[in-house]
């Protein structure tokens, strides 16, 4: 809903997964020179996920704010043949999943901020990807609630960007519902596991 009132770079809309990039898009927020409504998306529950945490020298020195936060798995750019996008807490989930399946050509980016869309990092980023093949938007919101139609033509600029004219991105996530929620634990489950392993490209039993 907060996508679809931006543009004219009137708001920002950040979605968080780190104490150190919460940390520093407030102190950003403070301290520029102007004034934009900020809409930050961070779920409660990464309050207690052991894996939603920063080391003390995030927060000091140079470290700053980062719209884009880059796999903690190191995967060679030129190894790369499949990159997922997502943004917020599914992160967790795909980087664990792609981890215990010892994937070598995934790798996983995190969208941390939303709008104003980081077209041109993310564009960088994909040209030192010569092998690249796929590019996945994965969302664990059902397809019309979540982040998709509002990055999906920004991916794709991106994209022929970075030369891989083309190349669009597909998506992993949830189908179209009326409701935000399954309303029974194992339904969301079970659908959790099937996004993941699509974003990732694995096989379902």
């Amino acid at each position: 809903r907060f996508l679809q009132l931006c543009a004219d770079d009137n708001l920002q809309v950040l979605n968080i997964t780190s104490p150190a990039n919460y940390f520093h898009v407030l102190r950003r927020q403070m301290l520029r020179p102007f004034r934009k409504p900020m809409v930050i998306m961070t779920p409660k529950s990464l309050l207690r996920h052991p894996l939603a945490k920063s080391d003390a020298a995030d927060f000091q020195g140079t470290s700053h704010f980062q719209r884009l936060l880059s796999d903690p798995t190191v995967v060679a750019d030129d190894k790369v043949r499949r990159l997922v996008l997502c943004s917020g807490k599914v992160y967790y989930d795909l980087f664990e999943a792609r981890d215990k399946e010892a994937l070598q050509d995934v790798s996983v980016i995190r969208v941390e901020q939303l709008y104003p869309f980081p077209g041109e990092p993310l564009a960088e980023r994909i040209a030192r990807m010569p092998n690249l093949r796929e590019v996945v938007w994965c969302q664990e919101e059902p397809k019309n609630n979540g982040a998709w139609f509002f990055v999906e033509s920004r991916i794709e600029e991106a994209l022929n960007a970075a030369g891989k004219t083309g190349m669009r991105p597909t998506y992993a996530g949830r189908d179209a519902s009326a409701s935000p929620a399954t309303g029974l634990a194992s339904r969301h489950k079970a659908q959790q596991e099937a996004l993941v392993s699509a974003a990732l490209g694995l096989s379902q039993n």
